[in-house]
């Protein structure tokens, strides 16, 4: 959970760890009060688009000069948007999406292997012994 810009959000995620240690993120929930939903479709798009920013730099954001990457389409999950209308002033929509759902990855890990994710970004080596 988080507070930025005058909304709360929070992240729930479902997630998978194979034998070869690989992450695999399949849904991601989220809960946002960012006020008086002006446009509830574009409150939708920029939770989704942070949950994509957040999940790859959880998951990619290691720079290397050889292998660098990024979230691929076929590795993005279900983004599911819950939208609460507290009534207040409208309040930001694009940085609250981002700061939950790094935690909520690392809980969803732990969940599976007993292992705490400690440092960013998750490295499958570090998942070993899980």
């Amino acid at each position: 959970m988080a507070f930025s810009y005058g909304s709360y959000a929070a992240h729930v995620i479902e997630a998978s760890v194979a034998a070869d240690r690989a992450v695999r993120v399949h849904r991601v929930v989220c809960a946002i009060d960012c006020g008086i939903a002006v446009n509830p479709d574009q409150v939708r798009a920029q939770m989704e688009g942070g949950a994509v920013y957040a999940l790859t730099a959880a998951l990619y954001g290691r720079i290397t000069l050889e292998r660098g990457g990024m979230m691929r389409i076929d590795e993005m999950p279900v983004v599911e948007t819950h939208i609460l209308d507290s009534g207040q002033a409208p309040g930001g929509l694009g940085e609250p999406g981002v700061p939950p759902v790094a935690p909520a990855l690392c809980n969803a890990i732990f969940a599976l292997t007993g292992k705490r994710v400690r440092r960013l970004p998750i490295r499958a080596e570090e998942l070993s012994g899980a």
